[in-house]
């Protein structure tokens, strides 16, 4: 028995066959063979997905024309899958296989699905994003970006500053109401990091992206706004990460010649440098969102918790349009020393790191998880950074706090005055703050913000989350593929 839901069928086709496969058993009386091939969507272990195929036989031509038509119908009847898509190929990104893995992989699998597309090979940085602005991208059903999460973030700024422009809304005002961006994008991995794509689909692979787009799957996603002195500086829907991951950033950069191999590096050199860096903090609590970032229970196909944020934000947006008002919520303000400042958008789980530097954070929950690790020894930062690559509870440490957030302000101790002129926070002017190693030479006065592996000059900030801004070619994290695929009450072996 071979059960396929309809949703997860890739096309169906006439099966031709040669002189050679018609001497086989029991059909080999017959005059002519009358026979059809079903493609569809094969689960493996760890969230893989392939392209399988099941050749039906039948006795009459009518019988077999009659199967393929009902089949084909059904499959015009799934109106979320995409008929023609804009694809975005990285030729330069993770180890210059992009166009190799798209030609050799993906596309194959777009011609069987009769996906018509249109393919721009990027030439230099921002090419996918300016692009953006000058096509019509209304005409297509969505659009795939071949790369890393550099390539995906470029084509993200493009999609959604296109919508906010195509709607008259000033990206610059950091409490404006952002535009819903409907077109859907398609993540195919072939970068140093996938990180985008592990914690939306559980595996980076190719083909089992392709497969995801092709069948048109829909996970809305959360996007962070972020703005320095009401100017928008960059979105950002992973790790927003200041002290540690910047000063990784920030040293990798001047090692691109190394490869991939230079996170491992600029990683280690930084865990012996042992920043800390001193800063002001305030943050209003998401309040409406359920579940806290030290539940157990994590962001999986269907969450309820999305869901519950989707019906809100449906029904905020049918009482008070694009322009609700934000109820005047308490801040919170926390000062200190810090090590780590991290604020993310979904668990930023990869290979390395199955759980994430958040395990129970949501994709389109409306809320981020800001994850504050204080200064403390060396010994207890890499007891924190291990607790990252097993099961243990990584929040619990005295050093570290995490709070689950819509919005918050950072203000380093070395910003000027005019930089921190939100919520009165930070009016006074420091200096370095070094008198606790009488010893350091260290002439490193602020850190670097990394925002989903970019850099913000900025270390003064303010951030606000967008609940399920943008969409992906996605369904989340399934518990057990094989499991879903078995319970599924449409299938090929029902209708047979």
């Amino acid at each position: 028995n071979c059960f396929v839901p309809i949703s997860e069928i890739i096309a169906v086709e006439e099966t031709e066959f040669n002189k050679k496969q018609r001497n086989i058993g029991r059909w080999q009386k017959m005059a002519r063979l009358h026979a059809f091939t079903v493609y569809y969507v094969k689960k493996a272990r760890n969230h893989r997905w392939r392209c399988s195929d099941v050749t039906f036989w039948c006795v009459e031509e009518h019988l077999c024309n009659q199967w393929i038509q009902a089949l084909k119908e059904l499959l015009e009847m799934q109106k979320s899958r995409p008929k023609q898509l804009l694809v975005y190929i990285n030729p330069y990104g993770g180890k210059r296989q992009g166009k190799r893995i798209y030609e050799q992989k993906v596309a194959p699998l777009f011609s069987l699905a009769s996906i018509s597309t249109d393919v721009v090979i990027t030439e230099h940085a921002n090419h996918a994003k300016d692009n953006l602005f000058e096509v019509n991208i209304y005409k297509y059903d969505g659009v795939v970006c071949v790369g890393g999460d550099g390539m995906f973030s470029e084509v993200m700024h493009g999609l959604i500053g296109r919508m906010q422009k195509d709607s008259g809304i000033d990206q610059n005002n950091p409490k404006a109401s952002l535009v819903q961006c409907n077109i859907r994008i398609g993540i195919i991995p072939a970068g140093s990091t996938d990180c985008i794509c592990y914690s939306t689909v559980g595996i980076s692979d190719p083909v089992t992206s392709a497969l995801h787009i092709i069948v048109g799957d829909c996970q809305p996603l959360d996007v962070s706004s972020v703005h320095h002195n009401n100017t928008f500086l960059k979105y950002s829907v992973s790790l927003l990460g200041y002290g540690f991951y910047g000063d990784i950033l920030k040293d990798s950069e001047k090692k691109r010649w190394m490869g991939p191999m230079r996170y491992d590096y600029s990683g280690f050199k930084t865990f012996l440098s042992h920043h800390y860096y001193e800063g002001t903090i305030a943050y209003q609590p998401a309040k409406l969102t359920h579940g806290s970032p030290r539940d157990k229970e994590s962001c999986r196909t269907g969450c309820h918790i999305c869901k519950n944020s989707e019906k809100q934000l449906a029904e905020q947006n049918k009482e008070h349009g694009l322009k609700h008002e934000e109820g005047e919520e308490e801040w919170k303000v926390i000062k200190g020393k810090f090590l780590a400042i991290n604020a993310v958008n979904m668990s930023c789980a990869c290979p390395r790191s199955p759980k994430g530097l958040s395990p129970a954070a949501h994709l389109a929950d409306g809320s981020a998880d800001l994850i504050l690790v204080r200064k403390c020894s060396r010994f207890d930062f890499l007891r924190y950074l291990v607790r990252h690559t097993n099961q243990d509870d990584q929040f619990d440490f005295p050093f570290v706090d995490v709070y689950r957030v819509k919005c918050f302000q950072f203000t380093s101790k070395l910003s000027e005055d005019n930089e921190s002129n939100v919520m009165d926070i930070g009016k006074k002017r420091f200096g370095q703050f070094c008198r606790d190693h009488p010893a350091c030479c260290c002439n490193i006065v602020n850190s670097t913000w990394n925002c989903d592996g970019e850099t913000l000059d900025s270390s003064a900030i303010e951030v606000r989350v967008h609940c399920q801004l943008m969409k992906l070619f996605a369904r989340g994290i399934e518990e057990n593929c094989k499991d879903e695929a078995a319970h599924s009450q449409s299938s090929i072996e029902q209708l047979l």
